[in-house]
């Protein structure tokens, strides 16, 4: 994930522990705020929104897993979805619900929910956060009906990537905050393909990129925001979109939940 600039104090000198979720809850006051550690999340999340056809049947059910404090939420008004969140840390649950999330506590890799139960599955600055994405993507495949569809960003694994959001980018007042990336679990755009189509996908990659001049500007001022624009190149930041291949002859609608469960399946249901 990659942070926005803050207002007051930058960043206080601490050891940098890498891809530690107890950042989430320190900055937790950050998720809202325009121009806070997170406001480059925003631009990514309203790129990502862009992806999300509306709805086409009622009671339609996205779920966005490692939602955060469900920054998408704005972005998803009147598509037509109930937006169900999935995250492991419970401060940022409690924020995204404030936002109109129903909130479900989890890890990406072993979703809480039962097959077949949605119709998008969103999975945005999270992949670099795993250490097995080919993991989620699979969790992504299973939730989704048939037809339904995964759409997602990433950080990949290249130099480039390195460079900008690490070395360069966590010196820089504001943009990314020390260790919320280890670059060692940045992702290539084969991987995330790959696994998408060996659980029933039809994947599409397509690289990301700030809009220069806005971006120029929030450098200068420390103010955004900064669109976020499709690119031919991927080799900073990709979107990913896979859409579940229909089985034919087979019951599009999902699987009843299991008879007892600790999950409130009543989420993905009503």
């Amino acid at each position: 994930m990659i942070g926005g600039p803050e207002t007051g104090p930058r960043h206080p000198a601490r050891p940098v522990r890498r891809n530690d979720l107890g950042q989430y809850v320190q900055l937790a006051a950050e998720w809202w705020r325009p121009d806070g550690a997170f406001a480059a999340l925003t631009w990514l999340a309203e790129a990502r929104a862009r992806l999300v056809p509306p709805a086409t049947r009622p009671g339609a059910v996205l779920v966005d897993l490692g939602c955060g404090g469900g920054l998408l939420a704005p972005w998803l008004a009147g598509k037509g979805y109930r937006h169900v969140g999935v995250d492991p840390v419970g401060t940022s649950l409690v924020i995204a619900a404030a936002h109109g999330v129903t909130p479900v506590r989890g890890d990406a890799t072993r979703v809480p929910l039962p097959d077949g139960c949605c119709d998008v599955v969103v999975a945005g600055e999270l992949l670099e956060h795993v250490t097995d994405p080919a993991r989620v993507v699979a969790e992504a495949a299973r939730l989704l009906r048939p037809g339904g569809l995964l759409v997602g960003d990433t950080v990949n694994a290249t130099a480039l990537a390195r460079l900008a959001l690490v070395r360069i980018g966590e010196r820089i007042p504001g943009l990314v905050p020390p260790g919320i990336h280890d670059p060692d679990l940045f992702v290539p755009p084969r991987l995330v393909v790959d696994a998408g189509v060996r659980h029933g996908l039809r994947m599409a990659v397509r690289g990301l990129r700030p809009a220069v001049p806005s971006f120029l500007r929030f450098l200068l001022t420390g103010r955004g925001p900064v669109p976020m624009l499709p690119s031919a190149g991927t080799a900073l930041t990709y979107q990913f979109r896979g859409r579940r291949v229909p089985v034919p002859g087979t019951d599009d609608r999902p699987d009843p939940p299991p008879g007892v469960s600790t999950v409130d399946h009543s989420v993905v249901r009503r």
